[in-house]
C-alpha cells in the first residue's frame, strides 16, 4: 500500500469508528448537552469535520469554505466558543457538513504530492493530526454519552486480564537525569516537542492506581468534608460544588453503586477510581500522606528506561493488543494490577489505558518551544488554569496513548475517565 493509500484507508478507518460509536445514540439525542459545560454530540462531531476542514482543504489545498452550503453550521461556528453559549446544532446538519467536507478531503488527497518540501506534509503531519484529534473526539463523545445517561450496549463480558505478580505498592525511582518530551514521533503535537533533559530527584510512586475499595474509604471516613485535605481553590470548589463523591457514585443500602452508560450497578471494588477531579485526587493523596506525582516524574515512571531510552509506550514500541486495556473494548477499566505485559521499566502497572492520571503539573510550555502548525492548538491554554493527565483511558485510542501525550483539563473536571496515582518524595 502506498502512502496516499495508507491516509486514505487511515481516515476512513477512523471516521468509521466515530460512526459505530454514535449509532446506538437516537438521533433526538445527538443535539442534547450532557451539562451546561459540555458540548452535545453533534458538536463533538463538528468539531472533528470542522479541523479536518481547516487543515486538509483550507490550509493544505487552499480551497475556501462552503458558506452557502453549509449555512447552519457555519453560522453556529460564529457564536462565543464559551461552551455554556453554544447554539443547538442539528445532527442532520452535522452530518452533511462532515460528509462533504470528507468528500472532499478525499477528492484532493489524489492531487497531493508528499514529496513538496512543505512542513504540514513533512511525515504526513497535518494526516496525522487530524486522524487524531478526531480519535480525542471519539473518547469526548462517550464522556458525551455518559453524562447524557443514555443507555448505551455494552459489550459482551470479557474474561478479566490476568494479574501481574507482585505486591500493589510503591516503586522507588532514583535521583538522575532523564529526557522529558517526545523524541522520533512524527505525528506528536507541539507542546510534546523540544524534547530536553531534567533533573528529578529520587522519588516514590505508586505500583498501580488507587481503587475505588480505596476511595470510597476516604469518602466514608469525611474526608469530603475534611478541610485541611483540600487546597484553597480545591475546598471553594468542593463546597460550591456541594461534591460528596466521584461523580456517577451513590451510596445505598448495600453499598456504593455507580451509573454506568444509563445502567446502575455495583461499584467494582478493585477497579481505578474515575470520574474525580484534580482537587478530589490532591485530597485523597493528602489523606494517606503523599501527593500526586509531577508530569516530569509520571513520565519518568512510565516510559523511561535507564538503559535504552525513550518509550512510546511503557512496555516498549509497539501496540500488540494485549499490554493494556485501551481502544473501548471494555468500556470500563480493569482491576488493579492487571495486564502484566504492559509494565513499565521502573514496575509500574496500567500507566496506558484504564484511567487517565492527573498529575500536579500545571500546562506549560517546554523550553524552546515552538508553536506549529497553530499558536491556538497549545499556546493558548498555556498557564496555570489547566491541569495535566497522563497515560489514556479505556476509552482511548492506541494511537493517542503515548507516553509523552499531554491532556490538559481544568482541575474541576470530573466527567473525564480519569484517575490517578500517588506519589512522595524519597
Amino acid at each position: 500500500m502506498d502512502a496516499i493509500e495508507e491516509l486514505r484507508e487511515r481516515l476512513e478507518r477512523t471516521r468509521e469508528k466515530t460512526e459505530t460509536l454514535l449509532a446506538p445514540v437516537p438521533e433526538a439525542r445527538l443535539a442534547t448537552r450532557g451539562s451546561p459545560t459540555h458540548a452535545s454530540l453533534a458538536w463533538d462531531l463538528a468539531s472533528a469535520a470542522s479541523f479536518e476542514e481547516l487543515w486538509l482543504l483550507r490550509k493544505l489545498g487552499g480551497e475556501p469554505p462552503d458558506a452557502a452550503k453549509h449555512a447552519d453550521v457555519y453560522d453556529a461556528f460564529h457564536f462565543d466558543s464559551t461552551v455554556s453559549k453554544l447554539p443547538t446544532l442539528s445532527a442532520s446538519s452535522v452530518r452533511a457538513y462532515a460528509d462533504d467536507v470528507r468528500e472532499r478531503v478525499l477528492a484532493h488527497l489524489d492531487r497531493v504530492d508528499l514529496s513538496v518540501p512543505d512542513p504540514l506534509l513533512r511525515n504526513e503531519l497535518v494526516y496525522g493530526l487530524t486522524v487524531q484529534h478526531e480519535l480525542e473526539q471519539q473518547e469526548k463523545m462517550l464522556e458525551t454519552v455518559q453524562l447524557l445517561g443514555q443507555t448505551y450496549p455494552l459489550p459482551p463480558r470479557l474474561d478479566p486480564p490476568e494479574q501481574a505478580p507482585g505486591p500493589r505498592n510503591e516503586v522507588s525511582i532514583g535521583q538522575g537525569v532523564f529526557v522529558l518530551g517526545a523524541l522520533d514521533e512524527p505525528w506528536a503535537y507541539d507542546n510534546e516537542l523540544a524534547a530536553h533533559e531534567v533533573e528529578l530527584k529520587a522519588f516514590r510512586i505508586d505500583r498501580t492506581p488507587v481503587t475505588n475499595r480505596a476511595f470510597a474509604e476516604f469518602v466514608e471516613d469525611r474526608g469530603y468534608h475534611t478541610q485541611k485535605l483540600w487546597s484553597r481553590q480545591g475546598w471553594a470548589w468542593r463546597t460550591a460544588e456541594k461534591v460528596g463523591a466521584p461523580l456517577y457514585w451513590e451510596k445505598t443500602g448495600s453499598g456504593w453503586e455507580r451509573t454506568r452508560f444509563g445502567r446502575r450497578e455495583p461499584l467494582p471494588p478493585d477497579e481505578p477510581v474515575q470520574h474525580v477531579s484534580a482537587f478530589e485526587a490532591e485530597a485523597y493523596a493528602r489523606s494517606v500522606g503523599k501527593r500526586l506525582p509531577t508530569e516530569a516524574e509520571w513520565e519518568r515512571a512510565a516510559g523511561w528506561n535507564v538503559h535504552s531510552g525513550k518509550k512510546r509506550f511503557p512496555w516498549g514500541q509497539e501496540w500488540m493488543e494485549y499490554e493494556a486495556n485501551l481502544g473501548r473494548t471494555r468500556l470500563s477499566p480493569t482491576p488493579v494490577g492487571s495486564f502484566g505485559g504492559g509494565v513499565s521499566s521502573t514496575g509500574c502497572l496500567q500507566m496506558a489505558g484504564d484511567v487517565w492520571e492527573w498529575t500536579s503539573s500545571s500546562f506549560q510550555a517546554y523550553p524552546d518551544f515552538l508553536a506549529f502548525p497553530d499558536t491556538e492548538a497549545s499556546e493558548a491554554y498555556f498557564g496555570h488554569e489547566y491541569r495535566m493527565l497522563r497515560g489514556g483511558s479505556w476509552a482511548t485510542d492506541p494511537a493517542v496513548a503515548r507516553t509523552t501525550f499531554r491532556r490538559f483539563e481544568l482541575p474541576s473536571s470530573r466527567e473525564l475517565f480519569a484517575g490517578f496515582r500517588c506519589a512522595r518524595d524519597a
